[in-house]
């Protein structure tokens, strides 16, 4: 799977509809696991990050960022993991 060319095409989503990166500004994780849904891509929660990070860096988000990672760290507790 190439991370790099989900995110690009993410990002294409985001500028053709400006209310799909308002989404993802509130909740970045549920939004690429959306997405990522629709695209009929299944990929695992590592990948899954790996894409909300990329996209993250690229959109200068770090407030998303950070939702992003308390996600995370809620949903690693879930299955005892830290």
């Amino acid at each position: 799977m190439d991370i790099q060319k989900i995110i690009n095409d993410l990002l294409q989503k985001f500028n053709v509809d400006a209310s799909l990166l308002e989404k993802f500004k509130k909740d970045p994780m549920a939004t690429v696991k959306d997405l990522l849904a629709g695209l009929g891509l299944n990929l695992d929660l590592g990948d899954i990050t790996k894409v909300v990070e990329g996209l993250t860096s690229k959109l200068g988000l770090e407030e998303a960022a950070k939702k992003s990672g308390g996600l995370l760290g809620w949903l690693k507790g879930l299955f005892g993991k830290k």
